[in-house]
C-alpha cells in the first residue's frame, strides 16, 4: 500500500534553511524574527476565532428577540399600539433589565447583558426616528401612524443589517479556521495510539477489627465471647467468625466504618434502598460488615437504643442473606424482597424477630453477669478492729478563723500555729475530696461512707482513706485500715 506523505507539507518550519536576507544583517537574528512573526501571528488568528465565535453565538441570542419585536411593530392589526408597544418595551428594558449576558461579560454592567445591548439600540432606532419626523407639521394620530411606521422599518432594516453580520462572521471564522489548520502545531499533536480500558477497582478491604481488653482479676484470665446471633446464617458466611480466646486476654470485634453506619440507619424493609447503597458502597459487602453490624446493635440495646439496634440487626441479616445465596447473592436476595415474593418475605422477618429476641436475651444476661461481678469485686471498707469502738468523722466546717483561741482543759500545753496549721490542713484534704464523699461525710454516718469507697477502685479508696486518717477528719481508736472483702466467704 502506498504511503501518504502530504501531511507533511503541513509543517512550517523556521530554521535558516528557508530563511534568506541580507548578508550584513545577523542570520541568527533572521532566524529569531521569523520564529517570532510566526508565533505572533498564530496568536492573533487564534484571538481574531475566539472573538468571531463570541460575536456570532452573541448575535445567535439577539436576532430572534430583534426579529420578534420587528414582527410585533409590522403587525397591521395589534392588540396595542406600535408605538405604545415600543414605550412599554423600552421602559421596561432600562428599569428591569436581566442580568442574562455573553460568557465572559460583567453581569453587574448593564451594558454588557443582552438587554443591555437591545436598550442601546432601542434608543439610537428611537433618536433616528424622531429626527426624521422632526420637521414634518403632522396631526398627532398622523404622527403615531407615521411613528410606528419608521419604527418597523428601522427594526427591518436592523434585522437584515444583523442577519448578514452573522453570515459574514461565520464566512470569516470558517477561512480563519481553514487558515489555521493549513500549518501543523504542537496543539494538533495527539496520541497516535491510546486504550480506553479501565482496570477494575480493587475489592475493598475487610472490616476492620478492634481489641477488647480484658483484665486478669483475683488471679483468673477473663476471656470475652463473641457470640453469633445469626448461627445459621453465619455458618455459611465467609465473615462469622469462630468462638476463640486471644493471646494476653484480647478479643477482636469488628469495627463500623462510615459506610456501614449510613448503611445501618436506612429504615427497615427499604429494601430498594438497601440495595442501591450497596451497589454504590462496596465496602459495605465485605466479611466482617454483617458481624460489625451485630455488635453495633449489641451495644445500641445496652444503652436502650432499642429502634437503632433493630435497624442494626435488620441491615446484618440482609447481608448475612446475600452471603448465603452465593456469589450472586445480593441481586438474588434484593430481588425476591423488592418484587415482594412473600414467602422468601415471610422466612426473612420470621428470622430477624428471632434474632433481635435472642439479642435482647444476651444483653439482659450481660447486664446480670456484670451487676454480680461488681458485687463481687474487691473493695476497700471502713471496719472497726473493735466492736464497741464508733467511728466518726470530724467534718470542718470551714478553714480555722483568724482570731482563733484554744479553750477548755489540756489546751494549755498546745500551740495555736500549730493548731491552726493543722485545721487548716485538714480543711485543705475535705476541699480535695468528691462531692459525694464529702456528703457522705456530712451525714456523719458510717454506712454512707462506705458506699461511696465501694464504688471506687482499690487504689483510690486507700488513697482517700489515708487522706481521711493523715488530715484528722477519720476518727477511730486505732489507726490503719483494713480489707474485710471476702471476709464472709473466708469464714
Amino acid at each position: 500500500m502506498p504511503l501518504n506523505y502530504s501531511k507533511w507539507d503541513q509543517l512550517e518550519l523556521s530554521d535558516d534553511s528557508d530563511i534568506e536576507g541580507h548578508p550584513n544583517v545577523d542570520k541568527k537574528s533572521l532566524i529569531r524574527w521569523k520564529q517570532r512573526d510566526i508565533h505572533e501571528k498564530r496568536d492573533l488568528r487564534k484571538q481574531k476565532i475566539a472573538h468571531l465565535e463570541a460575536q456570532i453565538a452573541c448575535n445567535n441570542v439577539l436576532l430572534p428577540r430583534i426579529i420578534d419585536i420587528a414582527g410585533k411593530l409590522a403587525d397591521p392589526n395589534p392588540s396595542i399600539p406600535p408605538t405604545r408597544y415600543w414605550t412599554n418595551l423600552v421602559e421596561q428594558l432600562g428599569k428591569n433589565p436581566s442580568k442574562d449576558c455573553p460568557p465572559g461579560n460583567d453581569p453587574t454592567k448593564i451594558e454588557q447583558t443582552y438587554d443591555g445591548m437591545l436598550l442601546s439600540l432601542f434608543q439610537r432606532v428611537t433618536q433616528e426616528t424622531r429626527d426624521k419626523l422632526k420637521g414634518l407639521t403632522l396631526q398627532e394620530s398622523e404622527r403615531e401612524e407615521r411613528l410606528g411606521k419608521e419604527l418597523a422599518s428601522e427594526m427591518a432594516m436592523h434585522v437584515k443589517q444583523l442577519g448578514e453580520m452573522i453570515e459574514k462572521d461565520k464566512k470569516e471564522l470558517a477561512d480563519e479556521i481553514a487558515e489555521q489548520k493549513k500549518k501543523i502545531t504542537t496543539e494538533d499533536i495527539h496520541e497516535g495510539f491510546e486504550t480506553k480500558y479501565v482496570p477494575p477497582k480493587p475489592e475493598p478491604a475487610p472490616v476492620p477489627h478492634h481489641k477488647a481488653i480484658e483484665s486478669a482479676v483475683k488471679g483468673k484470665n477473663k476471656v470475652t465471647e463473641f457470640e453469633v446471633l445469626n448461627p445459621k446464617a453465619a455458618a455459611a458466611s465467609p465473615a462469622s467468625t469462630s468462638h476463640e480466646e486471644a493471646d494476653d486476654h484480647d478479643v477482636e470485634l469488628p469495627e463500623m466504618t462510615p459506610s456501614l453506619l449510613e448503611f445501618s440507619k436506612i429504615a427497615m424493609g427499604e429494601y430498594e434502598k438497601s440495595f442501591r447503597f450497596i451497589q454504590q458502597h462496596r465496602d459495605v459487602y465485605v466479611p466482617g460488615a454483617s458481624d460489625a453490624l451485630l455488635v453495633a446493635g449489641f451495644e445500641a440495646e445496652s444503652q436502650g437504643k432499642h429502634a437503632y439496634a433493630k435497624k442494626c440487626i435488620h441491615q446484618s441479616l440482609l447481608l448475612q442473606y446475600c452471603e448465603k445465596l452465593g456469589r450472586d447473592g445480593v441481586g438474588i436476595f434484593f430481588k425476591k424482597m423488592i418484587s415482594g415474593d412473600a414467602r422468601a418475605k415471610t422466612v426473612f422477618e420470621e428470622d430477624y424477630k428471632q434474632t433481635y429476641q435472642h439479642l435482647k436475651k444476651r444483653v439482659k444476661l450481660s447486664k446480670e453477669e456484670a451487676a454480680k461481678e461488681a458485687e463481687g469485686r474487691e473493695q476497700i471498707q471502713l471496719v472497726a478492729e473493735d466492736p464497741s469502738i464508733t467511728i466518726s468523722f470530724n467534718v470542718p466546717d470551714g478553714p480555722p478563723p483568724e482570731d482563733l483561741r484554744l479553750e477548755g482543759p489540756g489546751t494549755e500545753e498546745l500551740d495555736v500555729e500549730e493548731v491552726r496549721k493543722a485545721l487548716q490542713y485538714r480543711w485543705e484534704v475535705f476541699q480535695q475530696l468528691s462531692k459525694p464523699m464529702q456528703d457522705a461525710l456530712k451525714t456523719n454516718v458510717l454506712e454512707e461512707v462506705n458506699k461511696v469507697l465501694g464504688a471506687m477502685d482499690v487504689a483510690e479508696a486507700e488513697a482517700v482513706v489515708g487522706a481521711l486518717d493523715s488530715g484528722g477528719i477519720l476518727n477511730f481508736a486505732e489507726g490503719g485500715i483494713r480489707d474485710e472483702t471476702g471476709k464472709d466467704a473466708a469464714s
